[in-house]
């Protein structure tokens, strides 16, 4: 949290705050991460696990990744809001003169707020005169598939998935598990605690190590992010704190 200026005892003034959300969102990313590391490691050891661990597991990994696309969401926006507000504090003369276009052309863009999330970031690298993202690259395309995962656990729909078959339906029409499934089965170690016969997605490809895949890519695309505008990423200063296992 960025407080401006810090309270002192018998001052009553106001005072003005700048929370930074996407730094929890992170922490907690990272940090449910390592919970259902510590659980996957458990179960190798012991061979079993009880229905309590598995369902913290389960709850882990789940918000693990819903946090680490709330953490792009809150950067980008957070990123703005300063723009927006002139909120220059942190920002040498040659970040405030940044900042203060990004500012200025994004009031000026209609819906610019209501862009597609990795849009959001492709066009503020545009306004800072910096080469935005190939859409080819490797932690850009794995963002978007991790927004995918969100927006499909965040707005989810019930669906046949036939097991055995390639995750398809009777007719030729491919299922979003079949989907994940082609996209993500090399990407990362599927979930230890799955059964044999269950589909890859949700059961499969939600564990540690999905949970890991969306931590790490997401700050390899905001580090990125970031080192193009030449701003300090607000996650600077807790780099030792997001750690995945």
């Amino acid at each position: 949290m960025d407080k401006i200026p810090l309270e002192t005892e018998g001052d009553e003034s106001p005072i003005q705050f700048r929370d930074c959300f996407s730094v929890r969102y992170i922490q907690s990313a990272a940090l449910l991460c390592q919970l259902a590391y510590a659980i996957e490691q458990e179960y190798r050891e012991a061979k079993k696990i009880s229905v309590d661990l598995q369902l913290r597991h389960e709850v882990f990994v789940l918000n693990s990744v819903l946090s680490s696309v709330s953490f792009l969401e809150s950067a980008i926006n957070e990123l703005y809001a300063d723009a927006a507000d002139e909120a220059y504090y942190y920002a040498d003369e040659k970040h405030e003169a940044l900042l203060r276009r990004i500012g200025e052309k994004w009031k000026n863009e209609k819906n610019f707020d209501r862009a597609p999330l990795l849009s959001k970031y492709q066009k503020i690298l545009v306004i800072a005169g910096m080469p935005s993202f190939d859409e080819g690259d490797q932690a850009f395309a794995n963002l978007r598939i991790l927004i995918e995962i969100r927006n499909h656990l965040m707005h989810y729909t019930r669906e046949w998935v036939v097991i055995g078959n390639g995750g398809f339906r009777g007719a030729g029409e491919e299922t979003t598990g079949g989907k994940f499934e082609k996209i993500l089965r090399q990407k990362f170690a599927t979930n230890p605690l799955a059964l044999r016969n269950q589909p890859f997605f949700p059961n499969k490809c939600l564990g540690h190590g999905c949970a890991e895949w969306a931590v790490i890519n997401s700050l390899i695309f905001t580090d990125e992010f970031f080192r193009r505008l030449e701003l300090p990423a607000p996650y600077e200063g807790i780099r030792g704190e997001m750690r995945t296992r």
